[in-house]
């Protein structure tokens, strides 16, 4: 199928303020026309066309799924899927879906980089930084048991492994990812409550690496992404089968 005749499966919105819809509607369009990883989509200008909105708000649409990893734009060429796009059927809404989708391929890459930088830190961390790891997440878990903001605490106790760990490029990599991926302010992925069940896995962790247990301490790491990964699935109506 062309990827101009995706757009017959596009009709004009009723409310050209609704950018959820936009983003629906587009992924039902992909959906149903059976676009694959690494077909082009129509131009901007036929999508906004078709759906009888502003260039503007499709070009802002694109850039979340880009924000995703959803799409990948080449200059002068076109804008291709670099991701699954499937709709929800259910109770979960579509971005949640595929907010959930790309966060599930981000804890992926982090996986890999997480157990690399975790033994190395533990290996390689000086008395003193271990003394601070320890510390820091002793600071964070005080903060998540009183209920106050942690991700500033967070940052702390992991920017403090990965500058354990000897090589600054783990956390500039690692902490560009996080920022890479866009979530909304509404995203479930983005409240306080997120991911809480995995902090008493933090202590674990600054216990291991204290004590110089690279075994234990990439267990921890490992348990805590586990801990992740079955909240995001759960929210997302994977449950725990996928």
């Amino acid at each position: 199928m062309s990827r101009n005749a995706a757009l017959n499966y596009l009709e004009p919105l009723e409310n050209r303020t609704r950018n959820v819809a936009v983003l629906d509607a587009l992924a039902e369009m992909v959906e149903r026309a059976g676009l694959k990883i690494g077909d082009r989509l129509p131009p901007e200008i036929s999508l906004a066309a078709s759906l009888g909105v502003g260039r503007s708000t499709i070009r802002e649409a694109l850039n979340r799924w880009e924000g995703l990893g959803i799409i990948r734009r080449r200059r002068g060429d076109g804008t291709y899927l670099s991701a699954r796009v499937q709709t929800s059927r259910g109770l979960v809404p579509t971005m949640i879906r595929l907010e959930g989708e790309a966060l599930l391929r981000l804890l992926e890459i982090r996986r890999t980089l997480e157990n690399d930088v975790v033994r190395k830190a533990t290996l390689h961390a000086t008395k003193a930084q271990r003394a601070e790891i320890f510390r820091l997440c002793q600071m964070l878990l005080v903060d998540v048991d009183a209920g106050r903001p942690w991700r500033k605490a967070d940052h702390a106790f992991h920017r403090a492994i990965y500058d354990a760990s000897g090589n600054p490029m783990y956390g500039q990599i690692l902490e560009n990812l996080d920022h890479a991926l866009e979530r909304s302010d509404t995203s479930p992925f983005n409240r306080d409550g997120f991911g809480l069940e995995s902090f008493p896995i933090h202590r674990d962790l600054a216990e291991a690496i204290a004590t110089s247990d690279a075994v234990a301490a990439v267990d921890a790491i490992n348990r805590i992404l586990d801990t992740v990964e079955t909240e995001v699935r759960t929210i997302i109506g994977e449950g725990l089968s996928a």
